[in-house]
């Protein structure tokens, strides 16, 4: 170090001004503004999807025409044949509505349909039993009156006539008597064999008949009892 009053005071003012520019860059380092990146990011992201929805409110064809005018032709074709089949489409959803209400009022109508002609069968048939029985109870009274007449009274006669008129009753009503002649073959549909028995007739015919039986309309209600022929 110098003896030099002067430059022991110039020394110290040199490393003050120095520490003091340093100081200054410091102040002026704090003051700049702060840049974040990701800040910086997000900003370009907000502008990258503002231009997104930008282009999404324009047609595909517009897009592409800016690049290649035939192919945006075609989009655009593409474009009204999409909008043809959605209005075909909507139109085929309106008429299988339409349809659907008409085949469920169609079902409903068949059932009611169903009910009223079954009302009606059972009315049919409870008046044909009606007018049956109506005639019935005539051949019932008939017979009420043949047994009426005194003990001497010879009432054949009046039974024939009576049981004439009943055989009408149920010749009317599609009803015949199952009465087969002995000799007859066997019908095991309208007979019913009760025994075998000897007779003159020929074997595994019918000898005789213990009770008549009677079909209606082609339908046995009761099968004819009969005996049958056996080998002697």
């Amino acid at each position: 170090m110098s003896d030099d009053p002067a430059e022991s005071v110039t020394e110290p003012t040199a490393e003050g001004d120095a520490e003091t520019g340093t100081d200054a860059d410091a102040s002026e380092f704090e003051d700049a503004e702060v840049v974040d990146p990701e800040a910086e990011n997000d900003d370009a992201a907000t502008e990258e999807s503002g231009d997104a929805t930008d282009d999404d409110s324009v047609a595909v064809s517009d897009r592409v025409a800016e690049y290649d005018d035939e192919l945006a032709d075609e989009v655009a074709a593409l474009e009204a044949r999409v909008s043809e089949l959605e209005a075909e489409r909507d139109e085929a959803e309106s008429t299988a509505s339409d349809l659907e209400s008409r085949l469920k009022r169609t079902q409903a109508d068949f059932q009611n349909y169903k009910k009223r002609a079954k009302k009606r069968q059972d009315q049919i048939k409870e008046r044909a039993t009606e007018d049956f029985v109506e005639r019935v109870v005539t051949v019932r009274d008939n017979l009420v009156r043949a047994l009426e007449q005194d003990e001497d009274t010879d009432i054949r006669d009046g039974l024939e006539s009576t049981l004439k008129e009943f055989d009408r009753i149920l010749e009317d009503e599609n009803v015949e008597v199952i009465d087969p002649d002995p000799g007859t073959e066997v019908d095991p549909n309208r007979h019913e064999v009760m025994m075998r028995v000897e007779s003159e007739q020929p074997v595994d015919t019918i000898a005789n008949v213990f009770q008549p039986g009677y079909e209606m309309a082609d339908k046995v209600i009761r099968a004819a009892q009969v005996t049958v022929s056996k080998d002697e």
